[in-house]
């Protein structure tokens, strides 16, 4: 029996160092084929990040049936592996966060379409 493909949201935050602005959106830029590639690879199907002053918001849909294992799967991937330690040395933690992580945030509210 093949499990049904669904769809999960998810939202994160983390700092910024302040004096890491314009290198970190530089990066963004002009992200690894590599890592992006990848998150591709893992389900991610939108992907966005946002910025307000030195604190940064992460969107990203997720369509597959095994959210945690995908996700777990990136942090093996040697570009990914290279990429994530690069962006720990521009980061900053936040209230809540493990170390220099992704604090995931609970959805409040999401619309995905007005009816008639």
């Amino acid at each position: 029996m093949s499990e049904m493909s669904t769809v999960r949201r998810a939202g994160a935050v983390i700092g910024l160092r302040g004096s890491a602005i314009a290198e970190y959106e530089r990066y963004h830029r002009e992200v690894w084929p590599d890592v992006l590639a990848a998150i591709s690879a893992a389900g991610i199907r939108t992907y966005s990040i946002y910025r307000y002053g030195t604190l940064l918001f992460s969107y990203w849909e997720y369509e597959g049936t095994d959210y945690e294992g995908d996700l777990a799967a990136l942090d093996l991937i040697p570009a990914c592996i290279e990429w994530n330690a690069l962006m720990a040395t521009l980061q900053a933690p936040v209230d809540g966060a493990e170390q220099a992580r992704w604090l995931p945030l609970p959805e409040v509210f999401h619309l995905d379409g007005l009816r008639d």
